[in-house]
């Protein structure tokens, strides 16, 4: 019976990997407004009462979406396994790099993390905790920088995390909005090399 237990779960967690795999494409494809449940289920391959089974609405769906979007950027760029400041900020170099060529999904997240600043909104969770975790991650890795005396000891870990994240976002709305004159890729490249020649002791 355990065994037993143990496959459904495996096949319902493939399952809903599947979904939010296809409905990552599709909401990348076509925006949050132009998405919908019945298209996606049609994509899985289940009713689209079998897909509301898994999320009861379509708020909900894009908010794991966009929670399965961060797993997936955490397999691909593991921020936690570097081992020094300078390869944590050159690890968000390549984060940016690979979001240059996802158009889709960045404009997705910079629409869906705009809309979410109201409390009642469905991601607004979400983009907070998505954004706390960031500055903690970011943070973290400059105050070990800090610590083993990699970066100036004057560094204020938390203040230049948080100039990172607000970088990293203002150039995507930037890109998004003109990206035949802002190569997003490049200058944020430049901006974390002119931060570790600035942080050197």
């Amino acid at each position: 019976m355990r065994a037993a237990g143990r496959r459904g779960y495996a096949a319902g967690q493939a399952r809903r990997e599947r979904i939010l795999a296809i409905a990552l494409q599709e909401f990348a494809e076509n925006g949050y407004r132009g998405t919908s449940l019945a298209r996606v289920a049609e994509r899985a391959e289940i009713s689209q009462a079998g897909l509301l089974h898994h999320f009861q609405s379509k708020e909900r769906l894009l908010v794991a979406v966009l929670e399965y979007r961060d797993e997936l950027d955490l397999r691909r760029y593991p921020f936690g396994s570097v081992r020094t400041g300078a390869e944590a900020l050159r690890v968000l170099v390549d984060v940016v790099e690979y979001n240059s060529r996802v158009p889709g999904l960045v404009q997705l997240f910079t629409v869906m993390s705009g809309e979410a600043v109201t409390a009642d909104h469905p991601g607004h969770e979400w983009a907070r905790d998505r954004y706390r975790r960031l500055r903690d991650e970011t943070a973290g890795a400059i105050a070990r920088a800090v610590e083993s005396g990699e970066f100036r000891a004057d560094i204020d870990p938390e203040v230049h995390a948080t100039r990172l994240i607000a970088v990293m976002d203002g150039l995507q709305t930037q890109w998004l909005l003109d990206p035949d004159r802002v190569d997003m890729a490049a200058v944020f490249r430049g901006h974390v090399e002119d931060l570790l020649t600035a942080f050197r002791p």
